[in-house]
């Protein structure tokens, strides 16, 4: 078994994942490679997960948060400068996630802070969790990523993954919201440095010695191939299950309630109630709104440019006004 160890010198998001997904499409099958890296404020959703459900994403814009989906399933975490994330990468026949946890197990541990398993697949501490972990596969090769809460800001963690559920109806997973933690609170003394050569070191105890990959030696061509899917609107949001959402509210001309239908963020159906005096506005709007892209830009810009009245100019400042 070859051993291997990569640490991303990079901060984006976008990039990190690209490359975690290339070192699971690429290495061989008696590999094992462990991957560290760190994302600056990014929001992570599973491969299944609906990020408008999910994600505040008006905040996240406005404030520049990164929106990343992974290729593995699981619910949505918070990424900043304080948490440290992990990715163990095998053939079949070296992956153990028993192992593998054991080996974060232990160099939480070295580190002084009395972490245990919880569930099937968490870590705790005084019941609190600080690591989540999610899995994938490809081809021959299986993959557990995860994440370590070191010093990370768990205010901004809250404001990104609080949704209000009013307004949308979604079908597909949702994230199950746990208590956590960052493990400085047990080690005052705690940094991400301090975690990641404690992992290494951990990785030689656990598997024996091994080579260290170059992040910035790896094949950029097919990295590069990667990051274009990973940072897209088409991967990011276009994957989200079918949901529905509504838009209620009132101009001087009218309420309108409009219930939309989307799936893989497109609209697909379109609903309009309203008392206004114009009768032709719900199909109006419904004409506008079908089979454009679940993006208050979009929305808004079509009803501008098909229907150049008074009432869908209001309207049109108010979907943008949704920054969805």
């Amino acid at each position: 078994m070859r051993r291997l160890f990569c640490m991303s010198p990079y901060h984006d998001g976008h990039r990190n994942l690209a490359i975690d997904e290339y070192l699971l499409s690429t290495i061989g099958p008696d590999d094992f490679l462990l991957y560290l890296y760190v994302n600056r404020n990014a929001v992570i959703i599973g491969q299944n997960q609906n990020a408008w459900k999910e994600c505040n994403t008006a905040k996240m814009k406005n404030d520049g948060v990164q929106l990343v989906r992974r290729v593995s399933g699981g619910g949505a975490v918070y990424h900043d400068l304080g948490n440290l994330n992990f990715s163990f990468i095998a053939g079949r026949k070296n992956y153990s996630v028993e192992k593998q946890l054991d080996m974060i197990l232990s160099a939480v541990r070295d580190l002084g802070v009395n972490a245990e398993f919880s569930g099937r697949n968490d870590i705790t501490v005084d019941g609190k969790k600080f690591s989540g972990n999610a899995f994938a596969v490809k081809g021959q090769n299986k993959q557990h990523h995860g994440t370590l809460l070191i010093n990370a800001n768990l205010t901004k963690m809250s404001d990104y993954l609080n949704v209000s559920a009013e307004k949308i109806r979604a079908k597909g997973v949702s994230s199950v919201r746990a208590r956590v933690c960052n493990l400085n609170q047990y080690n005052s003394d705690l940094t991400v440095d301090m975690m990641a050569s404690a992992l290494k070191s951990a990785y030689q105890k656990h598997y024996g010695e091994f080579e260290t990959l170059n992040a910035s030696n790896l094949n950029e061509a097919e990295i590069q191939a990667f990051y274009e899917k990973h940072s897209s609107w088409e991967w990011q949001m276009g994957r989200a299950p079918v949901f529905d959402y509504e838009i209620d509210t009132r101009f001087v001309w009218g309420g309108v309630q409009i219930y939309l239908n989307v799936e893989n963020g497109q609209i697909k159906d379109v609903q309009v109630y309203t008392d206004a005096l114009d009768t032709d506005i719900p199909a109006q709007i419904k004409a506008a709104l079908t089979g454009v892209r679940f993006v208050s830009e979009s929305m808004a810009d079509k009803l501008e440019d098909l229907l150049s009245s008074p009432e869908m100019h209001s309207l049109a400042d108010y979907i943008r006004s949704l920054q969805l």
